[in-house]
């Protein structure tokens, strides 16, 4: 079976505090642009435009048709969120996108990553293979979906948020996903 690498390079703003974590991009026929988070069934750029601009669609381009890169990176460099995965290198078990048939093969070094972001002071994995990826490399607790566990790397206090998958394949409705990245977004004043 083969081995796909990640086909995206960290993107990690030198001032970040958050760095969030999924498991792995899906195939690229379902892409609607060249970054993070790219399918169109996948709410993540929907749930930042709910909680920051109170518009679901705002990081749609006008046909509604792809996610705008652009504008996702400059927000994101504002907020101080750096993006990866979990994975660096995966097989695919299934001829789709979910990480029930994921096989991790090769697992990020998240302490490398977290080693070039000084000010970062939380993680946020988006699903459970995420979470249980992470978890592999650092000492801490499984947080429940919608909480935190605290943690230390290098002598950094850490805290390692658990969210709702942005997957549409995770069964929970928008407002609701929204909700639990709120709260998070909240308690490290990235949104006010």
């Amino acid at each position: 079976m083969e081995i796909e690498k990640h086909p995206l390079e960290p993107f990690l703003p030198a001032k970040a505090q958050l760095l969030m974590l999924g498991s792995f991009p899906p195939q690229k026929k379902r892409w609607s642009m060249d970054f993070y988070y790219p399918n169109l069934n996948n709410d993540m750029w929907r749930i930042f435009g709910v909680l920051f601009f109170n518009d679901k669609e705002h990081f749609l381009n006008s046909t509604r048709k792809a996610f705008v890169r652009e504008r996702i990176i400059d927000f994101l460099n504002e907020k101080c969120i750096a993006l990866f995965d979990t994975a660096s290198s995966v097989r695919r078990l299934q001829d789709n996108a979910s990480d029930k048939f994921l096989e991790v093969v090769e697992a990020t070094d998240v302490a490398a990553l977290l080693r070039q972001l000084p000010e970062c002071k939380a993680i946020v994995t988006t699903g459970q293979k995420a979470t249980d990826t992470l978890r592999q490399q650092f000492d801490v607790e499984e947080p429940k979906v919608g909480d935190y566990a605290e943690f230390v790397f290098e002598g950094r206090a850490m805290r390692l948020y658990r969210m709702p998958s942005s997957s549409r394949a995770y069964p929970l409705a928008l407002d609701k996903k929204a909700a639990a990245y709120r709260i998070m977004y909240q308690d490290l004043q990235i949104l006010s």
